[in-house]
């Protein structure tokens, strides 16, 4: 029989969905001294790291976004839930146009709510209080609840091929393109919450932040309902986000860098000597301006998908898998994981370049270059290091969520979603009579007599002498899973159609308001 090697191992693993670089912890039982090594899967989202958890993460997310699209009931909500898979845009009424500087002591500065001349007053219906999409009855007698399926891109920044690379790299608007990646969060919360005031709903969504072929961000969104689509358009024209930070246009420092003052607790110029203004200087500037201009305002383009969506359908199921289908790569990776040609590299690097000068929050060390402390600046600092994942090739300027869930999608975190998978794989199992495996039986919360834990954790360093090899430990794990998925096809097969609706956390759903 031929020697396994770790190529050989990892291929087996991905097969069987079996992480391929899990954290090594030992195991020590206090009670009988028992000691065993126990892998913890990794966890990462990305296909590139480890398959088996970014499918597995996938999935996940398949079956929170199938869950919610098309909720016929209002779903319960935990209001003393802060789980940060739920990450509503905030109130729905905030008008407030802010500095965004993320100020932890509560203050902010306040600017003037009127809207830009060059957009449009947008309606402000009546509230209702559902989330639940409109009822149309046909003539026949049905009903039907339609949801949509929404796309939203950005404005070009130049001509660009088939291959999303621009015609012409010398007038292609890079600048524009990185400032606009660093910000479109913001204007996709400015967005939904335009959209609530619009129509008058609670909106709900499961979105997807996905890089086009251009490597400009596109949003695809699951939105729970139907509205006009005329209203939809109006509501995209009219909506933008404003960056009143201070103005990173040309930078200051190229060739040289400021450096800090231990005396002052601050950066100096390194040939004058004279402090820098702080970031609540630079702010103050903004502000004493007669007539002061954002540093730049992030709009959505002209292009809009809009789709209507039936339950049930195989449109719908089509639509879940296309808005997760991307979320295991990484920004800069092809969608179809071919090689990129010299002319996608060399466009991926531009944009990477910009974004790596660029500031991504007030505290980024990139607002050294452009002649300004950066807020709460510390020794150490140095522009073009930020360590913020915006910043990295692999993000190109998008450094926050890839998902996003309004609150009342479906009113469970991600960890209850995991539990409902759970539940349906118990219930399949007890249902054809096979005794499964405790779990739980070395948990944290285990206790020996005297009270006191009776197992202990920790983590197997590079170099232990007593640590069973990476290839048996991965070997074992796949015999392991080999055999639970063998039980649970035969449980399957046994116990026939399985029991619709289970769930490990909700009951039943409330009553719509």
């Amino acid at each position: 029989m031929p020697r396994l090697d770790d190529d050989t191992v990892r291929g087996l693993a991905v097969a069987e969905r079996v992480c391929v670089r899990p954290i090594m912890s030992k195991l020590t039982d206090t009670l009988t001294g028992d000691t065993r090594t126990v892998l913890i899967p990794c966890g990462s989202t990305r296909e590139a790291v480890c398959p088996s958890c970014a499918d597995r993460a996938r999935r996940l997310r398949m079956q929170q976004c199938r869950e919610g699209w098309h909720l016929t009931v209002e779903p319960l909500i935990n209001t003393n839930d802060d789980d940060d898979t739920q990450d509503d845009t905030g109130p729905e009424d905030d008008d407030t146009d802010t500095d965004g500087d993320g100020d932890d002591s509560g203050s902010r500065r306040v600017r003037s709510t009127r809207r830009r001349d060059d957009a449009d007053d947008l309606p402000r219906p009546p509230k209702q209080h559902t989330t639940l999409g409109r009822e149309f009855d046909t003539p026949d007698g049905k009903t039907y609840r339609p949801s949509m399926f929404l796309t939203l891109t950005m404005p070009s920044y130049g001509r660009v091929t088939r291959e999303g690379v621009p015609v012409d790299p010398g007038s292609y608007d890079y600048h524009r393109a990185a400032l606009d990646a660093l910000h479109f969060p913001k204007v996709v919360d400015r967005f939904w919450q335009n959209m609530r005031r619009a129509t008058g709903v609670p909106v709900q969504y499961f979105a997807a932040v996905e890089p086009q072929r251009r490597l400009a961000p596109h949003l695809h969104a699951a939105v729970r309902g139907t509205f006009p689509r005329a209203l939809i358009r109006q509501v995209v024209a009219a909506t933008y986000h404003q960056v009143w930070w201070p103005r990173h246009d040309e930078p200051v420092y190229v060739d040289r860098v400021p450096v800090w003052d231990e005396q002052t607790a601050g950066y100096r110029d390194p040939d004058t000597g004279q402090v820098l203004p702080t970031w609540d200087d630079a702010l103050d500037q903004l502000d004493a301006e007669v007539d002061p201009e954002p540093a730049h305002v992030v709009r959505f383009g002209t292009q809009i998908d809009m789709q209507g969506i039936l339950v049930g359908t195989p449109a719908a199921d089509r639509r879940v898998g296309y808005l997760t289908k991307y979320l295991t790569k990484n920004i800069s990776d092809d969608p179809n994981d071919d090689e990129p040609s010299a002319a996608r590299r060399a466009h991926i690097d531009r944009i990477a370049e910009e974004v790596r000068w660029l500031p991504c929050s007030p505290t980024c060390a990139n607002w050294l270059r452009y002649g300004i402390q950066p807020k709460n600046a510390r020794a150490g600092l140095a522009p073009g290091l930020c360590r913020s994942k915006a910043h990295d090739r692999d993000h190109l300027g998008l450094g926050g969520r890839r998902v996003l869930v309004s609150r009342k999608w479906t009113g469970k975190t991600l960890t209850e979603h995991k539990a409902d998978r759970a539940a349906v794989v118990r219930t399949v199992l007890a249902d054809a009579g096979v005794e499964m495996d405790d779990h739980g039986e070395f948990s944290a919360t285990a206790t020996r007599p005297d009270g006191q834990p009776r197992y202990h954790w920790s983590t197997v360093k590079p170099g232990d002498t007593d640590a069973p090899s990476y290839l048996r430990l991965i070997a074992h794990a796949i015999t392991r899973r080999q055999a639970w998925r063998e039980q649970y096809e035969a449980a399957k097969n046994r116990a026939g159609p399985p029991t619709p609706d289970l769930s490990a956390t909700v009951p039943q759903a409330a009553p719509a308001a």
